[in-house]
């Protein structure tokens, strides 16, 4: 019966007595290898072979093997193991240095030799794994559609967010206006362990000094305080650089307890949540200022999450320009506007000062238009170009003004969707089934 094959390995030697030498010890190993005599053969076969490790000679002909190190992409590819007659020290170190798994000397012993590549293989197999499993769990969370994008700095950020959401720590989102700080929040939350919880946002700038007490933490015997509202989940404190100084050291004090004291009470109540803050300012900055406690930026900041703005992710306005035009077609009913070439440079060329928020109101402005057959996205950039638009049919004006109407609720009653039904006038069944039918997204109006 044959050993079976555990492992892949590609090994470029020039020496072909060498070389067939390795092949023979590693296939008796069980291994699954491929040779080659140039190092500037790989790129032919490294896709098509996909080995779990890389053996390399240092000294060949053409490029050596320090130069097929520095020509991987080290995040993509499977480790490069050197081997060489003419190694030393200084080789060695540099060769670690710059990204090599290991360095073996010839004439090598061949237990060590296969162990050192077993252990790359392994290593390498576990990372195509733990790539894989992300990558399903993003897409079983939703988080690649909620954070959308095919940028390194999109990538990145959902990376950070998927490793962020089971610490538990605190977390500081910093971005623009408009780059989605909350929707990132709301992330963390819904793939956290309390993502059953509720997810309780205050908007630190509207906190008022009088009165905060009697809102946040409640009476006695009468209304609970909203900050109780957040216990078992997350407390997500947004604008918090505009936060008044008096009320920064009241939830500096709830965050560093744990617990509040309603108003005419004897007794504390215990709360448990996790805090996670959003700036579209610099903290250090507000910090030196006066305008930011510092002992308040350090319970805050455990981990910062800095959201890239639209300019730094271009390669991302396309995709998302077709998304919102797909979205805000189907709520009002009408096909999604094609976009021409004209379109397309004028989207890539706006500076977007306000972000994916922008984007999306100016395809709301290019779909409106779209409804009569006219307008283009250099005129949707223009803020005033459709401010006369009106629905043109019966069943777009109810749409577009149901929309309007439950939009301004949510955002009044912060999410609470039993408030917003209520202030609506209709069953809570009913207000889910209108959202979705007019697709609209809770999470970016908040």
């Amino acid at each position: 019966m044959s050993t079976p094959k555990t492992h892949r390995i590609l090994i470029v030697e020039d020496d072909r007595a060498m070389r067939l030498s390795l092949i023979d010890l590693l296939e008796a190993s069980g291994w699954c290898v491929e040779a080659l005599p140039r190092a500037d053969r790989l790129s032919e076969r490294l896709e098509a072979f996909q080995p779990d490790v890389i053996l390399s000679d240092v000294r060949m002909p053409g490029m050596s093997g320090l130069d097929l190190l520095d020509s991987l992409d080290l995040d993509l590819s499977p480790p490069l193991v050197l081997i060489s007659a003419h190694g030393d020290i200084a080789m060695a170190v540099d060769a670690m240095q710059r990204g090599a798994y290991s360095f073996v000397e010839k004439p090598h012993e061949p237990r060590r030799l296969l162990n050192i590549l077993r252990h790359a293989a392994e290593q390498h197999a576990m990372r195509r794994t733990t790539e894989r499993l992300k990558s399903r769990l993003m897409q079983l969370s939703g988080l690649d559609r909620v954070l959308l994008g095919q940028t390194p700095e999109t990538a990145a950020l959902r990376e950070e967010v998927l490793d962020l959401s089971q610490s538990g720590a605190a977390v500081m989102v910093q971005g623009e206006t408009g780059t989605g700080k909350e929707l990132v929040a709301r992330a963390l939350h819904d793939l956290g362990g309390d993502a059953a919880g509720p997810f309780m946002a205050l908007n630190c700038a509207a906190l008022s000094v009088e009165g905060f007490e009697a809102e946040m933490f409640g009476a006695e015997g009468g209304t609970k305080g909203r900050l109780q509202g957040a216990d078992g989940g997350t407390l997500f404190l947004d604008e918090i650089c505009s936060c008044p100084m008096p009320v920064q050291a009241k939830l500096l004090r709830v965050i560093e307890d744990k617990q509040v004291l309603p108003l005419g009470a004897e007794a504390p109540v215990p709360l448990a949540f996790r805090v996670i803050s959003a700036t579209n300012e610099d903290p250090d900055q507000a910090v030196s200022e006066g305008r930011l406690r510092a002992d308040l930026l350090y319970r805050l900041n455990t981990t910062v999450i800095a959201l890239p703005t639209l300019r730094q992710r271009r390669d991302d306005v396309m995709l998302l320009a077709a998304r919102f035009l797909d979205e805000f077609a189907r709520v009002y009913e009408t096909r999604a506007p094609d976009l021409t070439p004209e379109d397309s440079a004028a989207l890539l060329a706006h500076d977007w000062p306000g972000n994916v928020r922008e984007l999306r109101s100016v395809c709301e402005r290019r779909v409106l238009s779209a409804r009569r057959g006219a307008g283009s996205m250099t005129q949707a950039l223009h803020r005033d170009a459709l401010a006369d638009d009106v629905p043109d049919t019966l069943r777009a004006a109810v749409a577009a003004f149901e929309r309007e109407l439950i939009a301004k609720a949510i955002t009044a009653h912060e999410g609470k969707m039993e408030a917003v039904a209520e202030a609506l006038g209709i069953g809570r069944r009913t207000l889910n089934e209108k959202i979705v039918k007019l697709g609209l997204d809770k999470e970016a109006l908040l």
